[in-house]
């Protein structure tokens, strides 16, 4: 048997090349595709589309630091032992991404005043706190939120109004159908909250699980993946969209 001592010794540098390095580990999201309808007199819902236009963007208060981080360590420290970039090249290359995001975002950020090309932007409708937007957008504080507000982990995807279906001779209604991506679920949450603030609405969210489907011929859905190739989850979509 081992000694104590042995057992509790503090380890060596050898200890440590043998030991695996962590490396950070992407979470898989499956993207639905999902169609939104809203209806209700022809005003009420021109206040509402206006309402609900903005940027589509969320002003995370981001961690470059952490960023430039997980940029390093799969370059620095592969799984496979073999680098395929030098040390001091990985640590350029790394803060190079870090200053394009950072970039990206100050950018995006910008807009945010004047741009309303999102049809349907949640951050406009359901704001997220300042107290979790200082969180960024990794902190499971923040998706806890997310889920609670909205019922989604990640905020929507590419975001589309879509043709109108409404009969014309309904001179006095108003529709407005919006198509997006979600993450692993619907928003529910969002739309439930919508339906209580903009009662003489009417939202019908209609989520699609039918892989290589999207109903709309959007050309979105193509190929039954997701914004980021991924697919779409199977289950029924009635007893899914009756929460929605």
């Amino acid at each position: 048997m081992p000694s104590q001592e042995n057992e509790t010794s503090a380890p060596t540098d050898r200890d440590d090349a043998a030991s695996p390095v962590w490396q950070p580990t992407p979470v898989p999201v499956d993207w639905l595709w999902n169609v939104l309808e809203v209806g209700g007199p022809a005003e009420r819902v021109a206040h509402f589309q206006a309402a609900a236009a903005g940027p589509g963007v969320i002003p995370w208060v981001l961690d470059l630091a952490g960023l430039e981080e997980e940029f390093l360590l799969p370059m620095a420290a592969p799984q496979d032992g073999v680098r395929a970039i030098s040390l001091s090249g990985a640590k350029i290359l790394a803060r190079r991404l870090r200053d394009a995001i950072a970039a990206n975002h100050q950018r995006a950020l910008a807009r945010m005043s004047t741009d309303r090309s999102c049809p349907l932007d949640l951050h406009r409708l359901l704001p997220i706190p300042a107290s979790i937007l200082a969180l960024g957008p990794e902190e499971e504080v923040s998706r806890e939120w997310l889920r609670a507000h909205w019922g989604v982990t990640r905020p929507l995807r590419h975001v589309q109004a879509l043709p109108s279906t409404l009969d014309g001779r309904k001179k006095r209604m108003g529709q407005l159908r919006v198509g997006f991506w979600s993450a692993d679920w619907s928003p529910w949450q969002a739309v439930a909250r919508l339906r209580r603030a903009w009662p003489d609405l009417t939202f019908d969210l209609r989520p699609d699980y039918a892989p290589g489907t999207g109903g709309d011929g959007t050309g979105a859905e193509e190929g039954g993946s997701g914004p980021e190739g991924k697919g779409r989850k199977p289950g029924s979509l009635r007893g899914r969209a009756a929460r929605g």
